[in-house]
């Protein structure tokens, strides 16, 4: 009987253990700190600059950082809605490159952000966030690569695509790298922060 009983509970741990850890904060405030968190970052990635002279075309920005926080505190969908509403307003308002920058920004982040805020929604921890976003920063890198090689430079350069990304693809590889763990490393910093005080909203 004892045996039965330890069964059951263990198989009511695992079932619990799987289930998404649940959320109360209510769909209303979720809507507005989506509002907040995307234009926060559009404000942040108007100060973009390059950090390679030899591809002033890639800029560095860290309204990333508003996206992952709007996918852990919100859920991944409402990460998703921040990068769409951000990237939208800058095709409308700044872009250079007719959305096709805007295309490849939202693939690469979207990516970046996936991991990390469905892992999240599951098991909390700085360590389940620390593995995952290591996880984040590798496909965003694989996804810029895809990105820029079959979105970007196909739809802006024409038919020198192929040439000008093989003369450069070690740059982009870099600079994604750069750019994923540093946004990575300030959303760690900003999130226990601002978790708490959304929370008393």
């Amino acid at each position: 009987m004892k045996d039965k009983n330890n069964h059951l509970q263990s198989q009511e741990l695992t079932n619990c253990q799987k289930k998404p850890i649940k959320n109360n904060m209510s769909y209303t405030k979720r809507i507005v700190g989506t509002a907040v968190f995307a234009a926060l970052a559009y404000v942040v990635s108007m100060f973009e600059f390059p950090i390679f002279p030899a591809t002033p075309f890639l800029k560095l920005d860290f309204s990333a950082v508003f996206i992952l926080l709007a996918g852990f505190m919100f859920g991944l969908p409402f990460g998703l809605g921040v990068c769409a509403v951000k990237e939208f307003v800058c095709f409308i308002t700044k872009s250079s490159t007719g959305g096709v920058g805007e295309i490849a920004n939202f693939i690469v982040i979207s990516g970046y952000i996936l991991i990390p805020t469905l892992v999240y929604m599951y098991r909390k921890g700085i360590k389940t966030v620390v593995l995952t976003l290591l996880l984040g920063c590798v496909v965003q890198v694989i996804l810029s690569l895809l990105a820029n090689r079959f979105v970007n430079f196909p739809l802006y350069m024409g038919d020198k695509a192929q040439d000008v990304f093989n003369s450069v693809w070690y740059f982009i590889l870099l600079f994604n790298l750069i750019k994923s763990v540093a946004v990575s490393l300030i959303t760690i910093i900003l999130y226990k922060r601002l978790s708490g005080f959304i929370k008393r909203i």
